[in-house]
């Protein structure tokens, strides 16, 4: 199997091909559109800030090949993010994937979220196996509202996705590959799934 994650400097993806290894995958990283599109299942990371990725993302073309995909796609943390209609962050225009805006978590709760919370709700295969209410790991100050293709759920002051669905685009706004057995288990689901 070729899974790809996607290098547009804009991601700690060691950390994502690390975790594929332990699952006994081997994962390569690519900017190129050809190897990115033979791909059987690609990942999409993202850390940092919307607006500068989005530039990279364009810089490369890459804003129009992933939305154009049809194969399994995964996208982490601000990956996800950028699959959505806009974001907040920068008044970033998104992707387009997922028909959600992406805001910001309102002065009530601490900014940013980082640490372990809480997953329930599941509504993909992605999460077979993953035991309502399990601890996974997250870093953001933006969140997607709950929507139509909501698949699981967190609360950190308001109710947001912590994971989307549409199609073959799969999106989890924690990171799989810090969140312990559970994420692996995450990660080891995405990457069984079929075309």
């Amino acid at each position: 199997m070729k899974i790809v994650i996607i290098n547009y400097g804009a991601g700690n993806i060691q950390s994502i091909k690390f975790a594929i290894e332990r699952l006994g995958y081997t994962a390569i990283l690519s900017d190129d559109p050809e190897e990115i599109k033979a791909a059987d299942k690609v990942i999409f990371p993202g850390v940092g800030e919307a607006s500068s990725a989005m530039t990279k993302l364009k810089e490369s073309g890459l804003d129009v090949l992933i939305p154009e995909l049809k194969q399994p796609v995964l996208g982490i943390c601000l990956g996800m993010q950028l699959m959505c209609n806009s974001t907040e962050e920068g008044n970033t225009e998104g992707l387009r994937i997922f028909d959600v805006d992406v805001v910001r978590f309102n002065n009530e709760v601490k900014v940013p979220q980082i640490g372990w919370n809480q997953i329930r709700g599941f509504k993909s295969s992605i999460f077979e196996g993953v035991e309502e209410d399990s601890y996974i790991y997250l870093v953001h100050s933006f969140y997607a509202p709950i929507c139509e293709e909501t698949v699981c759920e967190t609360d950190y002051g308001v109710n947001y996705s912590s994971g989307l669905q549409k199609d073959n685009f799969y999106g989890t706004q924690f990171h799989p590959e810090k969140s312990s057995d559970v994420g692996e288990k995450i990660l080891e689901n995405f990457l069984k799934l079929r075309k």
